[in-house]
């Protein structure tokens, strides 16, 4: 209610009890009035109600929820379903207009306001979070594959006759996809591998772009997050090839905000050379659904640029989810989080070294990744060459989400391109493994489960039951009720 409606109100009920409503309600103004004038992810994270009020607010400006609205056209925020409608806080137009993504609809200005702090907001946890010299980005409903063939796309019109990406070796199918779908051929880079770690090739690039020429080179596609024993590319030194070239440099940060170290390397390969812009997805770094990434870059023009590609308008679920993720938890939640993954990080490497000492395995050294790990599956494959596939099959099984098993001498064709030892990131690489990660939202309690149910799978594996009854009498690992365990991994 506005003031006047307040005064009003005193006719009702005592003045003084409408005065501390009325008190109560500038409290969560006050909230809103800062985050529209700052644009930045509040300190202290909100409550509902005032993010409830706030979305409210958005929602009676557009048109769609105007009394005594009268609609004629094709598309006029009309929804069949209350559940749905209210599913999305009655914002219903989207975002953008048919020719840019980030301009203003005049049937929606609250959804046009939502689209423009959300990406306020999101610009800021880029800067706190490493990337402090980032200045522009956006929110885009698409997954982090198609985010980058917006990306390319977008350079196509700047390098016409370009045909080749650069692209140091990561076995994930998206990544390899986004070129494609582009409509430009992927040039392969394999990895070096040092010590235990995959690193990037340096001189291959180098090597590559002498032999095609920069003028046909669309870009290095480059990235940070990735699966150990691959660690984060070389971006500060890309970064200057790029520049030193006059090639354009994306990188593909899907899961790195959440990163210290993945975001001071695209900070330091903005500062000494050549990044255009990066990408990463909302799932992965905020815990919001599936179906966002964030475009940001260094040049505000050519990040607005991308944005107009865009063809027609698009879903503001996903900035609507992020905000709303943002205001509640704050700026200082969201860091308390970056933080405890970090300390679990250090916590799941110790268990799973420890874990691997006690089977005659190890744990690989990757120090460069600071998100995933791998222990080796050596002894588990010389006793059974089946033993590293059936142990991923029994974690699956055993509820146990995100490990990932790696066998030697996989062959996999994507788009084409047949890759040796898919999934490796390499050719041959030494052993076969086990990939765990310490993610946003991991819990200690997630690390013990995990490491006692892991722990019986290989020693039922190393007993060499066959028959499936025998291995289910020998598996008691799991006390807890499945629906229990299913909780642990939501």
């Amino acid at each position: 209610m506005n003031s006047e409606n307040f005064r009003l109100s005193e006719k009702l009920v005592s003045a003084s009890y409408v005065r501390q409503g009325l008190d109560a309600r500038r409290g969560h103004e006050q909230l809103i009035r800062r985050l529209l004038d700052q644009g930045k992810c509040p300190e202290e994270g909100w409550s509902e109600s005032t993010i409830e009020l706030f979305l409210n607010e958005l929602a009676v400006m557009d048109s769609n929820n105007f009394l005594g609205n009268c609609g004629v056209g094709e598309r006029e925020g009309r929804v069949a379903s209350s559940l749905v409608a209210r599913r999305h806080y009655r914002l219903i137009h989207g975002i953008g207009r048919s020719g840019d993504i980030a301009a203003v609809q005049p049937k929606a200005a609250g959804s046009s306001l939502l689209n423009k702090i959300t990406n306020s907001v999101v610009l800021d946890v880029l800067k706190f979070t490493g990337v402090r010299s980032v200045s522009s980005c956006f929110v885009v409903p698409m997954a982090t594959g198609m985010s980058l063939t917006l990306c390319f796309l977008t350079l196509r019109h700047r390098r016409p006759k370009a045909r080749y990406i650069l692209w140091p070796r990561i076995d994930q199918k998206s990544c390899f996809k986004s070129m494609v779908t582009a409509g430009f051929e992927p040039v392969v880079i394999e990895n070096v591998l040092e010590g235990d770690e995959l690193r990037t090739n340096l001189e291959e690039v180098e090597r590559k772009i002498e032999e095609f020429g920069a003028e046909n080179i669309l870009c290095v596609h480059s990235t940070t997050s990735c699966f150990a024993p691959r660690v984060p590319d070389r971006l500060e030194e890309l970064s200057v090839l790029c520049a030193k070239h006059d090639i354009p440099h994306i990188v593909n940060n899907a899961y790195g905000v959440q990163s210290s170290k993945c975001m001071h390397l695209i900070q330091q390969g903005a500062r000494v050379g050549r990044i255009d812009a990066f990408v990463q997805s909302l799932d992965k770094n905020f815990m919001v659904p599936v179906g966002g990434a964030i475009i940001a870059g260094f040049d505000e023009n050519f990040i607005q640029e991308i944005s107009k590609i865009y063809p027609g308008r698009a879903s503001a679920s996903p900035s609507l989810d992020v905000l709303i993720t943002l205001l509640t938890l704050g700026a200082n939640g969201y860091k308390k989080l970056l933080a405890d993954r970090k300390e679990l990080y250090g916590h799941l490497a110790q268990e799973l070294s420890a874990l691997a000492a006690r089977h005659g395995e190890r744990l690989l050294k990757t120090p460069h990744n600071p998100i995933s790990l791998a222990m080796s599956l050596n002894h588990l494959e010389a006793h059974s060459s089946s033993a590293v596939t059936q142990l991923g099959s029994m974690l699956f099984t055993r509820q146990v989400s995100g490990a990932r098993v790696v066998p030697l001498g996989v062959q996999q064709t994507v788009s084409g391109h047949t890759f040796s030892g898919f999934m490796s990131h390499s050719e041959a690489y030494p052993c076969p493994y086990l990939n765990a990660a310490s993610a946003i939202g991991i819990t200690r309690e997630d690390v013990t489960v995990c490491m006692k149910r892991l722990e019986k799978c290989l020693k039922i594996l190393r007993k060499e039951k066959s028959d499936p009854a025998e291995l289910e009498a020998e598996d008691g690992e799991l006390e807890e009720s499945p629906q229990r365990a299913t909780e642990l991994h939501m």
